[in-house]
Formats: C-alpha cells, sequence, structure tokens
C-alpha cells in the first residue's frame, strides 16, 4: 500500500459509502486514508480514495461515469 497514489478526496464519510461499494463490486485494490479519523471527529477533514497506480484508469473511468450519470450524484 506504499506505493498507491490519491484518486479521489472527500469531505464526508458517508460520501465514501457509494464508492466502495462500486470499487468492491469491480475488483479493485483500494483504501480510504483518514477515514476513521473523519468518523470519529466530523467536520471537514479530507478522506482520500487511495488505489494501486495500476488501477488508476479504470477507477477514475469509474468515479466519472458515476458523477455524470448517476441520479446519486454526490454533491
Amino acid at each position: 500500500m506504499k506505493h498507491f497514489v490519491t484518486a479521489a478526496s472527500y469531505n464526508h464519510h458517508h460520501e465514501t459509502i457509494i464508492i466502495r461499494h462500486l470499487l468492491t463490486d469491480a475488483g479493485l485494490n483500494f483504501y480510504f486514508e483518514n477515514e476513521i479519523m473523519a468518523s470519529l471527529y466530523p467536520g471537514p477533514q479530507s478522506i482520500r480514495l487511495k488505489v494501486h497506480p495500476n488501477d488508476l484508469d479504470t477507477v477514475t473511468a469509474i468515479l466519472n461515469s458515476f458523477n455524470e450519470g448517476s441520479h446519486l450524484k454526490i454533491v
């Protein structure tokens, strides 16, 4: 996980829930950095989506597709 790169960042824990399901269903390797701290201390904290560099293009495509074509768009 040392070589994972940041694909996106979120300010609230609830924003990561749908993204987690999409990426898990796609079988990708990822984790959310600072997720526990953000749930313990709510507020404007950056939860970073970290992915393997080989999966970055796939993750970016999934995130773009979700943000552009979903009625569940994160606002």
